[in-house]
């Protein structure tokens, strides 16, 4: 399975973004799905995660309210809807899949996602 992450740019605080995933060589269906984002300096860190179908859900604290993951499985599409964006969102964003142990699975870990897209830089500026 291959992910390719697009939709990252400059944006000014308050802006937002929309963040977009492509999934292929897999059935997207068959996968829970999460965001992660790493700042400079820093670990890569949680930052959204849903089931494979979208009705599940889970946000970092730190957007939750702001941010909003969502999938579209006929074309095998994963986003993330990024608003009300601040300065410390500044990160490399990247998707991930694990596939399906349930059909309400879904993870915040970082070593359970097996596949991994190359990452969209975002930069938010004051």
């Amino acid at each position: 399975v291959q992910l390719q992450a697009s939709g990252g740019g400059l944006v000014q605080a308050g802006g937002s973004l929309r963040l977009s995933c492509a999934v292929s060589g897999g059935t997207l269906s068959s996968y829970a799905v999460g965001w992660f984002r790493q700042a400079p300096g820093k670990e890569r860190e949680f930052v959204a995660a849903c089931n494979w179908s979208g009705g599940r859900t889970y946000y970092a604290n730190s957007v939750k309210g702001r941010f909003t993951i969502s999938r579209l499985n006929a074309i095998n599409m994963v986003y993330l809807r990024m608003n009300s964006l601040k300065p410390e969102d500044t990160a490399v964003y990247y998707c991930a899949a694990v596939g399906d142990s349930g059909s309400y699975y879904l993870s915040t870990k970082l070593d359970e996602y097996y596949y991994w897209g190359q990452g969209t830089q975002v930069t938010v500026s004051s």
